[in-house]
C-alpha cells in the first residue's frame, strides 16, 4: 500500500472542496490531497444537463483567487441585461483550469480522482483497486453537502415498461416529437427544463408540469455585482424594511412580494418552497404560460396513460414524454460543528453560498487557532426547503455577518474576498450608500421581527 503524508485530506473535488483548497494555498504553506470519486474536478457539475447555467452572476462564483468569466452583461436571451451566467461546461472547464494552472503547479497539492476514501485515510482507486494510505493532520469532508441531479440515479416512483422517463440530460437528445411533455418536479430543474422546452419551440399546451409544491423564487436583478449592484443594495434594504415593517407572516411575505424580493409562479397559490431558486421577471413570464400545472401530491407511479400522484390520477395521451427532475440537489441535511477535532464539514455559513461558505471556512481554519472562536464565526446556515426556511437562514446570516463585522481583520477580508457579494459593489454610488443606510436602520428591527416569527411557528 502506497503511503501518502500531508497537512490536510479533502474528500470531494466539488465547488466547495475547490474553493476550501484554494484559501489554503493562498493564505498558508500547507499541503493538499485531494480526492474525488469523479475523472475531473467539478462535483455535480460533470453530470449535469447540458443546457444548465449558474443561477447567479459568474462572478459570485468559483475560487477565491481566480475569476470565472469575464465579467459582461449578457445581450441576448432570458437574462439579457444582467451579468453573465457560466453554462455547466464552462465551470467544468474553470475547475479543470484551476486544478492544472493554479493547484498542481503549487507542488503541495495532490490530486487523487476516480478514488473512494474509504475512512481512516484509507483511499481506493476506483479504476484499479490498489489503495493508499493518506496520513493526514486534518480530515475535510467537502462531500457532506452532496449536491445530487436527475442524471446521477433513477426516479424515485414507479415507471411502467414502455413509457419513456428521461432526465434533463436527454431533452437534447429527442429525435421526434411526441404528443406531449410532463415535467415532473417544482423545483429550479423542473423550472430548467420547462423554459428549455419554451425555448425550443415546444408550445406550453403541449407542457404539463407537476408541482408539489409552489416555490418562492428570487429575482436574479437583485443579485447582481459591479455596476449593477444597485439593485442588489436596493433589494436588500427594501427587504429588512418589508420584515421589520410587517404584522405577521402572511404580512411579511406579501411585503416582500410587493418589493419584488420573492418571486412566485400563480399569485392565486401561496408558495410553500423556498430553495434559492432564481429567476428574471422574462424566465417567469414564460414559465406562466404553462396553463397545465398539476399540483396534486409527488408522483407515485406512471403508466402509459395515467400518472398516479398523492391525492389523484391523471390521464396522459400515450407516448408522453416525462421529465424526471425530482433529484434533491441541495438536502436539508442536519447540521454538524464545521470544527471537530481533526475534521472540518464544510457547509453553508452565508444564505445559499456555498462556495463563499467554503472560502471562509478556509480562511478561518488558516487565521484562527481556537476551536470554539471558529465554530463562533462559522455558525451553519442550513440549506432551506420551506417558506419557513426563508425566515431563519436569513436570520441565521443577519447574525454571522453582525458577529463578522465586529471582527475588524475578517472584516477586512471579507472587503477584498472575490466570492463575497458586498465585494463586488463597483464604484460607490449615492444610491448605494443610500440602499446601505437604510439596511443598517432597519436591520436590527428586521432581525428582531424574524426571531419572534420562527419562535411563534
Amino acid at each position: 500500500m502506497d503511503q501518502i503524508d500531508t497537512d490536510y485530506l479533502v474528500t470531494g473535488a466539488g465547488a466547495m472542496g475547490m474553493a476550501f483548497t484554494d484559501v489554503l494555498l493562498t493564505e498558508t504553506d500547507a499541503t493538499v490531497t485531494l480526492v474525488d470519486e469523479k475523472s475531473a474536478p467539478g462535483g455535480h457539475w460533470n453530470d449535469a444537463y447540458p443546457y444548465v447555467r449558474l443561477h447567479q452572476p459568474s462572478s459570485f462564483y468559483g475560487v477565491n483567487s481566480t475569476p470565472l468569466g469575464s465579467g459582461a452583461v449578457d445581450e441576448v436571451g432570458t437574462n439579457k441585461g444582467l451579468y453573465e451566467l457560466a453554462t455547466g461546461s464552462e465551470v467544468v472547464a474553470y475547475f479543470r483550469q484551476v486544478l492544472d494552472q493554479r493547484f498542481l503547479p503549487s507542488g503541495r497539492v495532490r490530486y487523487l480522482p476516480m478514488s473512494r476514501h474509504d475512512g481512516d485515510g484509507v483511499v481506493r482507486s476506483l479504476t484499479s483497486g490498489a489503495t493508499t494510505q493518506v496520513h493526514a493532520q486534518k480530515w475535510v469532508d467537502a462531500s457532506y453537502m452532496r449536491v445530487e441531479v436527475p442524471s446521477q440515479r433513477p426516479p424515485a416512483y414507479e415507471v411502467a415498461d414502455g413509457v419513456t422517463c428521461i432526465p434533463p440530460n436527454g431533452l437534447p437528445k429527442v429525435s421526434s416529437p411526441p404528443p406531449g411533455y410532463v415535467v415532473v418536479g417544482a423545483g429550479k430543474t423542473g423550472a430548467d427544463a420547462c423554459l428549455w422546452l419554451l425555448q425550443h419551440g415546444v408550445e406550453p399546451e403541449h407542457i404539463s408540469w407537476v408541482m408539489p409544491r409552489d416555490s418562492w423564487y428570487l429575482d436574479r436583478a437583485s443579485i447582481q455585482p459591479g455596476d449593477l449592484f444597485s439593485s442588489t443594495a436596493g433589494g436588500f434594504a427594501d427587504q429588512f424594511q418589508a420584515v421589520a415593517e410587517s404584522t405577521s407572516v402572511d404580512d411579511m411575505f406579501d411585503r416582500l412580494e410587493s418589493v419584488g424580493a420573492l418571486l412566485r409562479l400563480d399569485a392565486g397559490v401561496r408558495p410553500t418552497m423556498y430553495r434559492c431558486s432564481t429567476v428574471t421577471t422574462v424566465e417567469l413570464e414564460m414559465l406562466r404560460t404553462i396553463r397545465t400545472v398539476i399540483r396534486q401530491g409527488r408522483v407515485q407511479s406512471i403508466g402509459p396513460t395515467e400518472v398516479v400522484l398523492e391525492h389523484g390520477a391523471v390521464g396522459v395521451e400515450a407516448g408522453t414524454v416525462f421529465v424526471d427532475c425530482t433529484a434533491d440537489g441541495l438536502a436539508r441535511l442536519p447540521t454538524v460543528p464545521v470544527f471537530d477535532g481533526d475534521r472540518i464539514v464544510l457547509q453553508t455559513v452565508r444564505h445559499c453560498q456555498q462556495v463563499f461558505s467554503a472560502a471562509f471556512i478556509g480562511h478561518v481554519e488558516a487565521a484562527y487557532d481556537d476551536e470554539a472562536t471558529k465554530n463562533e464565526l462559522c455558525t451553519v446556515v442550513p440549506h432551506p426547503d420551506s417558506d419557513i426556511d426563508w425566515m431563519s437562514t436569513i436570520a441565521a446570516t443577519m447574525t454571522n455577518t453582525v458577529r463578522w463585522s465586529a471582527d475588524p481583520a475578517l472584516a477586512d477580508w471579507l472587503s477584498t474576498a472575490r466570492l463575497d457579494w458586498s465585494s463586488n459593489g463597483g464604484t460607490p454610488t449615492d444610491e448605494v450608500d443610500e440602499a446601505q443606510l437604510r439596511t443598517l436602520e432597519f436591520g436590527p428591527a428586521a432581525l428582531e421581527k424574524l426571531a419572534w416569527y420562527l419562535a411563534e411557528t
